[in-house]
């Protein structure tokens, strides 16, 4: 059984920052690429940031530049540093992660959410 825990999300000011966080817990043999995907009302769930194994990055446009993924393989973590943000930004925040468990195949695995309110 695998696990994706995000944290890190809330209400910040329009120009403000904030950190999320998302570890992976269960029977892992390996951990291939690790993102954020975003979701706000009314839109289709899209691709934030993902990182891969070998730490290669990719971004939205809209995010570029203010947005900075990362992982720490050791602790099963990936992190999103989030900065400048705008209203835009508002949306459910879900944790993704392409995992081999043990004895088994990659698999797709996906955090619970956590909402990111950017409003004055």
């Amino acid at each position: 059984q695998v696990q994706l825990v995000e944290s890190g999300g809330g209400l910040v000011q329009p120009g403000g920052s904030l950190r999320l966080s998302c570890v992976a817990a269960g029977s892992i043999a390996s951990i291939a690429a690790m993102g954020w995907y975003r979701q706000a009302p009314g839109k289709q769930r899209e691709l934030a940031a993902i990182i891969t194994s070998g730490l290669s990055t990719n971004y939205a446009d809209s995010v570029k530049g203010r947005f900075t993924i990362s992982r720490d393989n050791a602790k099963r973590t990936v992190y999103l540093q989030m900065n400048s943000l705008k209203p835009e930004d508002t949306a459910v925040y879900y944790c993704y992660s392409a995992i081999k468990t043990t004895g088994g195949v990659f698999t797709a695995y996906w955090g619970q959410g956590t909402q990111v309110t950017v409003s004055s």
